[in-house]
């Protein structure tokens, strides 16, 4: 049982790990960002002002804002689990499968006139895309705030109205804000890694007024916006709540659950004694994935962090 949590573990880890270690190994071949959710393309081209007919998505996300703003102008996706039973990308061509890197002969044979990458993960084949002379756009969100500017940004070069998707975002927050638990979010147990408030789970829970543990901490983790915590430093803090991340490929609550009642710090938190221990999937908590799984992470924010306060 211990075992399959380590490796859940560390497949939750590896899949944040990605996104550092890409970074770092393509940094001097990547475009220069100008902020969060836009970088500037190195052949100088212009993105399309409202022209873009052809458009591959090389992040789930990404595809999806596409498909709700104008499902017409997807012409290829990565492929992600999270699609697996959509109709809507049932007929639309796979450029990748998993953490893979995209097939550029695919891409280019899709004759796409705007490419969308992952900063972090798409550097390398958004450069080589732009050689080629196609328009690309590098999207990164880390915040609330970066994904409603991307959805802004992917509307503009469609020429739709982003207004119906960011209404629907307003939706999943909680109307009334009252003060919130001390919570830790566990990405992963060995080593004990969890957000500050420079990730996207970071500043979701900051949105539900949760009292982050590791918000405001810094540390030698490699890995932007989360920090290593000892067992001490988690008893020190006695969260109320306890989220803990489900790997990628899902492994059982119960696994989860009963693996961490073995550690020796696990029984003297505040939270499990009073049963304040909730699990979540990776997909919208830490990775947002789709729009849908933001949805599910803040329909469990709410239940996990409002409803026993009666709010």
């Amino acid at each position: 049982m211990h075992r399959r949590w380590f490796l859940s573990a560390f497949a939750v880890l590896l899949s944040v790990v990605l996104v550092a270690c890409t970074t770092a190994n393509t940094q001097q071949a990547q475009t220069q960002v100008k902020n969060t959710t836009e970088a500037t393309n190195t052949n100088s081209q212009q993105l399309p002002k409202g022209s873009a007919k052809r458009v591959v998505a090389l992040s789930s996300l990404s595809a999806d804002i596409i498909s709700r703003l104008d499902q017409t102008k997807v012409v290829g996706i990565t492929g992600s689990k999270l699609f697996k039973n959509d109709s809507r990308f049932k007929d639309i061509p796979r450029v990748s499968e998993g953490q893979s890197p995209p097939n550029l002969e695919k891409v280019v044979a899709l004759k796409p006139d705007l490419v969308i990458g992952a900063e972090g993960f798409s550097n390398i084949p958004i450069q080589k895309l732009q050689q080629l002379g196609i328009q690309t756009l590098l999207t990164k969100v880390n915040s609330w705030e970066s994904l409603e500017e991307l959805t802004k940004t992917l509307a503009k070069s469609i020429d739709a109205d982003p207004q119906p998707l960011l209404n629907r975002y307003k939706s999943f927050l909680p109307e009334k804000l009252t003060q919130g638990f001390s919570t830790l979010a566990l990405v992963s147990r060995q080593p004990i890694l969890a957000p500050n408030k420079n990730s996207w789970a970071g500043d979701l829970l900051a949105k539900f007024q949760a009292k982050n543990i590791a918000a405001d901490l810094q540390g030698k983790s490699p890995i932007g916006g989360y920090v290593t915590l000892s067992a001490e430093k988690v008893l020190e803090a006695n969260p109320e709540v306890i989220i803990l991340v489900n790997a990628p490929q899902g492994n059982s609550q119960a696994g989860l659950l009963d693996s961490l009642k073995k550690e020796a710090f696990w029984q003297q938190l505040q939270a499990t004694k009073n049963n304040r221990v909730y699990v979540f999937d990776y997909y919208g908590l830490v990775n947002p994935g789709s729009i849908d799984a933001i949805e599910k992470a803040c329909q469990q924010l709410k239940q996990a962090l409002f409803v026993a306060q009666g709010t």
